[in-house]
């Protein structure tokens, strides 16, 4: 599935609630699909600098795509990255540092986000492109 595709996905998938305590409930459900992180990798080192929340991401390449594993200590939070995994992990990296993350307004997230979760959310999305292009200078 393309990462348009995935984002086609979740904008029918979030079209489904009608309001949003719905919708955070199924982002809290998302975070429980989260693929989680190594231990090994719950470090520091790995801890998304911006987010109120500890949010734990990692990142390798395989077969020339990226895969992103990661943790949060809040569920929402969890949520989040969650979503931001299935739409970027198996992506290539030139895919995903130049997403637009449509998605993201298309479902209305940003509004609907305290401005330390939505600042949470934008330093994620930071962090996933810095890592794609760390990668992709790697090899």
């Amino acid at each position: 599935m393309t990462l348009a595709e995935k984002e086609k996905s979740i904008i029918d998938d979030f079209s489904v609630y009608s309001d949003w305590m719905e919708k955070y409930e199924y982002i809290i459900e998302l975070g429980k699909d989260l693929p989680m992180i190594d231990a090994q990798y719950k470090t520091d080192d790995n801890i998304i600098k911006g987010c109120q929340s500890t949010v734990w991401l990692h990142a390798e390449k395989k077969d020339g795509k990226i895969v992103y594993t990661a943790d949060a200590d809040a569920i929402i939070t969890k949520g989040m990255i969650a979503l931001l995994i299935y739409a970027m992990s198996g992506e290539e990296p030139d895919t995903i540092i130049n997403a637009n993350l449509n998605f993201i307004k298309e479902i209305g997230l940003h509004e609907h986000l305290s401005p330390t979760r939505s600042n949470g959310l934008l330093a994620m999305v930071k962090q996933m492109k810095i890592y794609a292009l760390a990668l992709k200078m790697k090899s």
